[in-house]
């Protein structure tokens, strides 16, 4: 978790939402993804903060991320799915937890940004890897 709350010219989050796993390993490797990206954008003057939250087997949910979010202070919240393919996941139950999320804090947009695997740099860092792992 990182961020600035309090100051009124950071109104950004972005909560990365992974599907959860039974493996406490594999659920602290996204909040580290989350801090990474938080330092990241730590320079940006519109970041609020940035989150993790899970689909399922983990906590936060999806929901309870984009409150945490809201309660922080965030005027707009990007939920960005940290999912490869466009399956039953990416398709129906996020924007389902999306769209109760906007029904519950109508004053706050929330946006529900595109899947990780659809992202057009995807296939240049897996070159970028293979070729690091060829070394």
């Amino acid at each position: 978790m990182s961020g600035a709350g309090g100051d009124p010219g950071r109104h950004r989050a972005v909560l990365i939402v992974a599907h959860g796993s039974r493996r406490a390993e594999s659920n602290e490797e996204v909040r580290r993804l989350a801090a990474r990206v938080a330092e990241q954008l730590a320079a940006d003057p519109a970041i609020l903060c940035v989150e993790s939250a899970f689909l399922e087997l983990a906590e936060p949910d999806i929901g309870a991320g984009i409150d945490r979010c809201v309660a922080r202070g965030a005027r707009e919240v990007i939920v960005l799915p940290y999912f490869l393919a466009a399956g039953r996941h990416v398709q129906q139950d996020i924007p389902e937890w999306v769209q109760a999320a906007r029904d519950r804090h109508p004053e706050v947009c929330i946006v529900l940004g595109p899947h990780l695997g659809a992202s057009e740099e995807l296939a240049a860092l897996l070159i970028r890897l293979g070729h690091r792992a060829a070394r």
